[in-house]
């Protein structure tokens, strides 16, 4: 299994994963930002000239803006390119688990 580093190095070699575009910074860019950050841990983000202008923010703003918002953290800044990284969260409840409580949740003694 590779480091973070290593795959935050691979990451700014590929394509951008979102990129956010004229509207700015909306809930839907930030849902699916995050959606790919619980799927692949490390997201590639694209500020477009227009997206900063629509949100008046220069690109580290905006790049804080969305980490902070995510609870994600910045791994690098490239012109208006980031990447971030967000650790998957492992506090999903597996879906057998109320089958093995018995589907009511736990027996009180």
């Amino acid at each position: 299994m590779k480091g973070l580093r290593a795959r935050v190095r691979e990451k700014h070699h590929q394509a951008a994963d979102v990129i956010i575009g004229k509207k700015g910074l909306t809930k839907e860019v930030l849902k699916e930002i995050e959606r790919r950050l619980e799927k692949e841990e490390i997201v590639k983000v694209k500020m477009l000239r227009s997206s900063l202008e629509a949100e008046d923010l220069d690109r580290k703003t905006m790049a804080r803006l969305i980490a902070e918002r995510l609870g994600a953290r910045i791994m690098g800044i490239r012109g208006r390119t980031i990447i971030l990284y967000k650790k998957k969260s492992s506090l999903k409840t597996p879906k057998h688990a109320q089958a093995v409580r018995g589907g009511k949740g736990w027996s009180q003694r």
